[in-house]
């Protein structure tokens, strides 16, 4: 049984910031489950017994090696898409993160190809493909 295709799945994602104008992505390596190769803001699923938060700050931790200085919950959604041909659905806990900038680095290289600090007027390229709906929901508390 998989997360978000046989059942909906639970995540939250983390919009990381600096507090300086600039958000933290991280470019999804050949192994990472969809979106290969694309530039994207972070998440990850809530496992059974944890908490959202504890989770965003688990992998927060796990994936940029910062702790959360703190945090905003922006909203929640629902996405419906396809992967290889499957439809998924997922309902995501979005978060605005300010972590320290001089701490943040890949804690799972296995997970990303790179990362580094950009500003929203200077995003790279790909992005992953639920990234312009994000910014666009939430374009008032993100600057």
């Amino acid at each position: 049984m998989q997360k978000g295709a046989d059942f909906i799945g639970v995540s939250v994602i983390y919009f990381c910031h600096d507090d300086k104008g600039r958000v933290w992505l991280a470019k999804r390596s050949q192994n990472a489950r969809d979106e290969k190769g694309n530039w994207d803001i972070g998440g990850g699923g809530v496992e059974f017994g944890d908490t959202v938060v504890d989770t965003l700050k688990k992998e927060i931790l796990e994936e940029y090696c910062t702790n959360v200085l703190d945090y905003e919950f922006l909203g929640y959604r629902d996405i419906h898409r396809e992967n290889d041909g499957k439809k998924t659905h997922w309902v995501t806990f979005d978060f605005k993160v300010l972590v320290d900038h001089k701490k943040a680095k890949i804690g799972e290289p296995h997970k990303f190809d790179d990362a580094g600090w950009f500003t929203l007027k200077n995003l790279p390229s790909p992005i992953h493909s639920q990234l312009p709906m994000f910014l666009e929901k939430y374009k008032d508390k993100l600057k």
